[in-house]
């Protein structure tokens, strides 16, 4: 898999974030969902990680939102086939290290309990749990995360 930064409003990009709306909407209502939108996605903020398999497929992605003190993880997604792959982990790694590249020492993200998978991904790699960050607000749907690079 090649990952690199792509322009999410692309219609390989934007075919893995219907992907990952679809998996959302799929256990939480819109009230409860904080993705952003790939408008928000390709703000000058943002870095837009697209992974591609040997013949060009796009498989995954994730963003970062660079926060200021830290990285917000925005909408990692893994197109089913590539479940189970650790695709999902070597875009959590790609993020993470270009993050740090960039002189961030702090990665959050909210997610939800019903991503099971997901939890369990950022649990394995040392993400931590903590309160409510930024304008997130304490919800019963919400799990809220970071690691320190």
């Amino acid at each position: 898999m090649k990952i690199a930064v792509e322009d999410p409003l692309t219609e390989d990009a934007l075919g893995l974030i219907d992907g990952s709306e679809a998996a959302l909407r799929a256990v939480y209502t819109p009230d409860e969902c904080f993705a952003y939108s790939p408008k928000e996605l390709a703000e000058p903020n943002v870095r837009f990680y697209l992974a591609r398999d040997d013949e060009g497929t796009p498989m995954g992605c994730v963003a970062a939102a660079d926060m200021g003190d830290y990285v917000e993880v925005k909408r990692l997604f893994v197109r089913p086939k590539a479940q189970g792959t650790g695709l999902g982990r070597n875009l959590m790694a790609h993020l993470e290290a270009e993050a740090k590249a960039a002189g961030h020492n702090l990665v959050r993200l909210e997610t939800g309990d019903l991503l099971v998978s997901a939890c369990a991904l950022y649990e394995r790699i040392g993400y931590v749990r903590r309160g409510p960050f930024g304008d997130y607000e304490e919800a019963e749907a919400s799990t809220f995360m970071e690691k320190a690079l």
